[in-house]
């Protein structure tokens, strides 16, 4: 890729679980429930709008930026199933490269960029003290907008990472079977890692709903599937914007060797389903 050169691909939106709000998380990947809420139809969640970029960044930046490399991206406009997505990848500056996801109409529903090496803006990144898993608290608590909520950990939470796994996770979310996220030993997919902390934070809270809005990562060693990962967390910020909950919060996903796989700050609207800011 040259100084000026611009490269484009594209892909075709699809939610395989949108007719079945049994097995969704979260009401806003239901069509029905979704169109009360005021969208055109199901939104296809984040993390597998953003994953299915990581073709394009392979291509460009390679396998290297799977042991050390990183993105930062943010959510503009919801991704319907059935929406073409074009996406460009321009290369920037210092090393970095701007991506773009856009739909069928050209507004862009995903800005950010990537690169290699360290992650620049995650320097004031805060790492959990604790990243021993535990069940859930029970009760669970609600998530309040509360300035005390800030620098407390939150309790850390395990979850099967073995090759099945994540090869029914590739097949569901990425329709893929595909080198290096395939095999006798498939990397884990970075959308899976960057889904980790949607997963903690419901560990943690009761929570109706959420839109993600904004992740940070850095990949800080090669992640391959097989055995248990775990994710720790640290609040960094709750509060209100145009009237709607926001959390801020800092995750490490350490895998089943001890080695810290990844780094990331990722923030969302919770119980706030009158749309997108």
């Amino acid at each position: 890729m040259t100084a000026a050169e611009t490269r484009e691909w594209r892909v075709v939106a699809f939610l395989d679980d949108e007719d079945d709000p049994a097995a969704l998380v979260d009401p806003v990947h239901s069509p029905e429930l979704a169109r009360e809420l005021g969208f055109a139809g199901a939104l296809v969640a984040g993390d597998n709008v953003w994953g299915w970029s990581v073709p394009a960044i392979l291509e460009t930046l390679g396998d290297a930026w799977l042991d050390h490399g990183w993105a930062r991206f943010r959510f503009r406009q919801p991704v319907y199933p059935g929406d073409e997505v074009r996406i460009t990848l321009t290369p920037g500056n210092e090393g970095a490269i701007t991506l773009r996801m856009t739909n069928p109409a050209g507004t862009d529903c995903v800005v950010g960029e990537v690169g290699r090496g360290a992650n620049p803006t995650l320097a004031d990144f805060e790492p959990p003290g604790c990243m021993d898993p535990a069940p859930a608290p029970d009760p669970q608590p609600e998530l309040r907008v509360d300035p005390a909520l800030a620098g407390v950990d939150w309790t850390p939470m395990a979850v099967d990472a073995s090759p099945e796994v994540l090869h029914a996770y590739m097949e569901l979310n990425h329709r893929s079977a595909d080198p290096p996220f395939a095999g006798n030993n498939p990397r884990l997919h970075p959308a899976w890692l960057v889904g980790r902390p949607e997963a903690l934070m419901r560990h943690n809270f009761i929570i109706i709903g959420s839109i993600h809005t904004r992740t940070e990562i850095e990949f800080l060693a090669p992640a391959y599937a097989g055995g248990e990962v775990v994710t720790g967390g640290r609040c960094v910020a709750v509060y209100e914007r145009k009237g709607r909950p926001f959390v801020e919060f800092d995750c490490l996903v350490r895998g089943p060797d001890g080695r810290d796989l990844a780094r990331m700050r990722h923030t969302t609207i919770y119980d706030a389903m009158a749309g997108i800011p």
